[in-house]
């Protein structure tokens, strides 16, 4: 069955950076459009980044444009989301998504067929 698992998350002071790996397996991970989400308590889950087939093309939320940069490895059946100059306010626990697409990337959570167990970034003021 297809999983995806996130690792790298963790606690970090405001002003560092982390980078985020999602590992997928059971699917043909060249095949599908990617994307790193979030959520805190009582909050919808917001989109953050999103990358294409190829890793061509990328997609970002405003609130993490200059600061997050997400990449693939196919080889590797791998997503990463590195984020820096990380703040309080990016504190949530961050999940991977999957879906067989062709297009340069799916900002709508609605869309994604495969979802992680989510790993925890909490950033220290």
């Amino acid at each position: 069955q297809v999983q995806l698992v996130e690792s790298g998350g963790g606690l970090v002071q405001a002003g560092g950076s982390l980078r985020l790996s999602c590992a997928a397996s059971g699917l043909t991970f060249s095949w599908y459009v990617m994307g790193w989400f979030r959520q805190t308590p009582g909050k919808e889950r917001e989109f953050v980044a999103t990358i294409n087939r190829s890793g061509s093309s990328t997609d970002y939320a405003d609130s993490v444009k200059g600061r997050f940069a997400i990449s693939r490895d196919n080889a590797k059946n791998t997503v990463y989301l590195r984020m820096t100059s990380l703040k309080p306010e990016d504190t949530a626990v961050y999940y991977c998504a999957a879906v067989q697409s062709v297009s340069l990337g799916e900002t709508v959570s609605s869309r994604y067929d495969y979802w992680g167990q989510g790993t925890q970034v909490t950033v220290s003021s």
